[in-house]
């Protein structure tokens, strides 16, 4: 874990409540690892008294990537930040996805609705570089709720949108065009993140063709580093079932140990 008090904020790209930042931090970039995600700081003041969570989106040696939604008053204020202002981050936290050498030279699905597609943009590069297929499911309520499309485009990711209103490609929930292209072939594994109801559904479907799965879940956060007991969920372990702290055993956690609400 690393603590960047003075990260410098690069660039700033947005889409109406859409907003990706890219950050200067090397050491938290190279340490990252996909599904991870950072505890961010969006005042100087005391007011919001806690740091928001949010996912990496991409990382490198020479920094890292956020793509958020602007959901409240934190993160409101953080999408007025500008180039060049300086970030109080923490992280990269938690545990990412699982990269295996099984699924090398085979096809996977990442599903991510909404801003759930921050951390696969940085999953599937990774999965490129292990000689593995990845091919994303992008979701939205709309055209403008997917914004990441032509990013994957041109990173030559193999990628198909959902649109909830038919505004662009498939008219449909994204967990609906899942079941269509699972009908076709079944992945090595299945990776998503987005909304409890979609990731749920999802869950089942993944079941039922029997493909393993990982999913990333979304909570509110007190601290980020398991101190607070603010960002539990039920998850199955050995002993039976039991309430865990996403922020200390995830947020990715395999499909059969979720208890979904």
């Amino acid at each position: 874990m690393t603590i960047e008090r003075n990260a410098r904020l690069r660039e700033v790209q947005s889409w109406g409540d859409l907003f990706r930042f890219t950050i200067e931090a090397p050491a938290m970039g190279q340490e990252a690892r996909p599904g991870q995600f950072v505890m961010v700081k969006v005042s100087d003041g005391a007011f919001p008294l806690l740091r928001r969570p949010l996912g990496i989106h991409d990382a490198n040696a020479g920094g890292i990537e956020l793509f958020f939604k602007v959901a409240g008053q934190g993160t409101g204020i953080l999408s007025q930040k500008k180039s060049g202002d300086r970030l109080d981050i923490i992280g990269p936290l938690g545990k990412g996805f699982t990269i295996s050498a099984a699924t090398k030279g085979k096809k996977v699905y990442l599903v991510g609705g909404g801003r759930g597609i921050a951390p696969l943009y940085f999953l599937a590069r990774e999965l490129v570089k292990a000689g593995t297929r990845p091919f994303v499911l992008y979701g939205g309520r709309c055209r403008t709720d997917i914004p990441l499309r032509d990013r994957f485009e041109k990173s030559g990711i193999e990628f198909l949108c959902s649109t909830d209103d038919g505004s662009f490609g498939f008219a449909g929930l994204v967990t609906e065009l899942a079941a269509i292209e699972l009908a076709k072939a079944k992945p090595a594994m299945i990776y998503a993140c987005g909304p409890d109801p979609m990731m749920k559904a999802l869950a089942s479907l993944a079941a039922k063709h029997d493909v393993p799965a990982e999913f990333s879940l979304e909570s509110i956060m007190g601290c980020g580093i398991g101190a607070c007991w603010g960002c539990v969920h039920r998850i199955r372990n050995g002993k039976g079932n039991g309430w865990v702290k996403i922020c200390e055993e995830g947020p990715v956690f395999p499909g059969e140990r979720i208890l979904w609400p």
